[in-house]
């Protein structure tokens, strides 16, 4: 359902309009006559039973990283797309700490598993609603299936002297007394951020017990008492240790044998996903979760999915400052439902809300809706859609 009328039950059938990107993709933007004022949405609709369409994890090839997604896109020669995860965008409260970039949930892309959740008091973005987590997910299984999820790691670290539990992989934030794995493809930032604040409070002081080893081959290479940055070779896995986890990692000397073990584990699906991107549920079964914030607009992006996850519908509301005031998040789970999604999941919003889409006969896209920081915000990563000719 895309007509305009239906939305909140007050935006006019005039301003509905749209048109089709590529086969089974087709772009539609309206207003909503919302509590705090009119919103104007843009609209991707994404039929996945066209064997030629297919959606991916767009993102910059390093899980510490952004780019803008029209860039992103275009890089992949997607037709169209939305931006995706929550990220450390700053590190205002940590000075001389360099922000990551890096997404806060679980990150799947291509098959390759990414990176896992950071602990939900080190999330950015709005509260949580009750009964979600930074483990939540939006993803796609190899069965080209939509589903909501959680994926969980499930990893340790294996010594001569036994085995330790490991509590992060690519994450710009680990869990206190915990030790974290960073691969190559954590990129090259400084690891400093994953000792900083705790599991309930973002802006906590970062740790002064702390601990990194190298691991290049299964072997001990190189200790270190602060973490440190710079890209990660092939074959090589630093271990991160903050307080108990530091300890633990002090124990290990050079040339000691070390397998690290790290997979990250979904909570409903036993079917391999080809991508996964953070976020957190608003809409199961049909229905809204309780307690959604109906009071804070602001504008929003959303992914939501229905035909038992076959058929896609993403959403990113307008920046423009006639449109500025945006939806609440309750509001954003009726309007997917109204949508026609039976499932539906909140993406970054603010700045960083971007839908991109070619226009007839163009080889790029372009941004259809107007980014309220006034231009493309660079994101950790994004949901493309592509058309295989």
């Amino acid at each position: 359902m895309l007509a305009g009328a239906a939305l909140l039950g007050a935006a006019p059938a005039a301003a509905v309009s749209g048109a089709r990107i590529a086969p089974g993709v087709t772009y539609t933007q309206f207003d909503i006559q919302a509590a705090k004022g009119v919103a104007h949405a843009h609209v991707l609709t994404v039929d996945l039973r066209n064997p030629r369409v297919r959606v991916d994890l767009l993102y910059p090839g390093a899980v510490a990283s952004r780019d803008r997604v029209s860039r992103l896109a275009d890089a992949r020669g997607a037709v169209a797309g939305v931006n995706g995860d929550f990220f450390n965008i700053t590190e205002a409260q940590h000075p001389g700490v360099a922000a990551t970039n890096a997404p806060v949930g679980p990150t799947i892309a291509r098959g390759r598993q990414l990176k896992a959740a950071v602990p939900n008091g080190q999330r950015f973005g709005p509260a949580l609603p009750p009964g979600t987590t930074t483990q939540d997910v939006l993803g796609m299984g190899a069965d080209r299936t939509f589903r909501l999820d959680g994926l969980g790691l499930d990893g340790s670290v294996l010594t001569d002297d036994g085995k330790l539990p490991l509590g992060g992989l690519n994450q710009y934030a680990l869990p206190v007394g915990s030790i974290g794995a960073y691969t190559p493809d954590w990129g090259s930032v400084s690891r400093v951020r994953a000792t900083c604040g705790t599991d309930t409070d973002r802006a906590a002081a970062c740790s002064s017990d702390t601990y990194e080893v190298t691991v290049r081959k299964g072997r001990v290479v190189k200790v270190a008492d602060r973490p440190g940055g710079g890209p990660i070779a092939s074959g090589t896995t630093v271990l991160v240790g903050r307080e108990a986890g530091a300890q633990q990692l002090r124990r290990l000397s050079k040339g000691e044998s070390v397998r690290v073990r790290k997979r990250l584990v979904a909570a409903k699906s036993r079917i391999p996903y080809w991508f996964t991107v953070g976020g957190y549920p608003v809409l199961r079964g049909g229905q809204a979760l309780p307690g959604l914030d109906d009071r804070t607009s602001a504008v929003r992006t959303a992914a939501g999915f229905t035909d038992r996850g076959r058929r896609l519908v993403l959403l990113a509301l307008d920046g423009a400052p006639e449109y500025r005031s945006g939806l609440t998040i309750a509001e954003v789970a009726t309007t997917m439902r109204r949508l026609g999604s039976t499932h539906a999941f909140s993406l970054d919003g603010g700045g960083s809300s971007t839908l991109v889409a070619r226009k007839p006969g163009a080889s790029t896209v372009s941004v259809r809706n107007h980014p309220s920081d006034g231009t493309e915000r660079p994101v950790a990563n994004g949901i493309g859609v592509f058309y295989r000719r």
